[in-house]
């Protein structure tokens, strides 16, 4: 199936498309990145808080749990398959202070300052003008609010990630990519640099490095199921997908794979007041 040149479509379509596999035991990842950007931020009770690119809510679902029942929570995500998994983990949870809507993050229509918090996990990389993004972000903070970006940091899902492009490479050359959305602001440098463009001058960034367990061959596979690869597997035939699966499983094997990088970094800045100079020296 081709997916449309369009970053919105295609993200859309790629995790909408994801979502049969996206909270299966070995994407525990998704989880842990969620709640680990949630306790950076100290959320109080009663904040209200914003998380665009929520995916199935880890992230969403923690600061619920967070700000308690006097706060409020909103998720945003392009992919609905995702948000219906959030919202039957809202109410297996009996979350009410939090709701999940289908959105944009460049096209969001809240009003300029109106949460104590904004959160975007793993998805400021797949819009296409990213400092765009960030300065729509820090304007719907209040002052001092808290603004999270957590992104992939260098080698992602590494060793495996090499044999699943080489193993696409070999069957259909086209769809082999040589570059990942997130490679663009990987490095803690390259993500302050982003930041600083979009308006947030001040944000600690903080890198951690981190492998996560490959405990089969089937665990490798069923995260490219629900992750960004399905969106090239949709567009393989079966044959061809059966194919890059054996050559992936059998790289697995011979390399004796039993964990891939699973490296991050948390970007947070505080939206503090800036008062005019001259006022200053009065």
């Amino acid at each position: 199936m081709p997916i449309t040149d369009n970053a919105q479509q295609r993200a859309a379509f790629t995790y909408n498309a994801a979502a049969d596999f996206y909270d299966a035991s070995p994407l525990g990842f998704w989880d842990y990145f969620g709640r680990a950007t949630v306790r950076r931020l100290s959320l109080a009770p009663g904040s209200r808080v914003l998380d665009v690119c929520c995916g199935s809510g880890a992230s969403a679902l923690a600061a619920a749990e967070t700000v308690s029942a006097d706060g409020q929570v909103v998720g945003v995500d392009l992919a609905e398959r995702l948000l219906e998994l959030a919202r039957a983990k809202a109410a297996q949870r009996q979350l009410m202070n939090v709701r999940f809507e289908v959105g944009d993050l460049l096209s969001l229509n809240y009003p300029s300052e109106s949460f104590d918090a904004v959160i975007c996990v793993f998805g400021i990389f797949f819009v296409p003008n990213m400092t765009d993004a960030v300065r729509k972000l820090w304007r719907l903070l209040k002052r001092g609010g808290k603004l999270a970006i957590t992104t992939w940091g260098p080698n992602l899902f590494e060793p495996l990630n090499s044999a699943f492009w080489n193993a696409i490479r070999n069957v259909r050359p086209e769809l082999h990519k040589s570059f990942n959305p997130w490679d663009r602001i990987h490095e803690a440098e390259s993500l302050r640099t982003l930041l600083k463009e979009g308006g947030v001058e001040s944000a600690e960034i903080m890198a951690e490095n981190r492998f996560h367990p490959i405990n089969s061959p089937d665990d490798w596979w069923t995260i490219a199921l629900g992750s960004g690869y399905r969106g090239t597997i949709e567009q393989l035939t079966a044959a061809e997908c059966d194919e890059v699966k054996r050559a992936n499983i059998a790289f697995l094997r011979e390399a004796k794979t039993s964990a891939v990088e699973t490296n991050a970094l948390y970007a947070t800045a505080t939206k503090f007041e800036i008062r005019n100079k001259a006022n200053n020296n009065r």
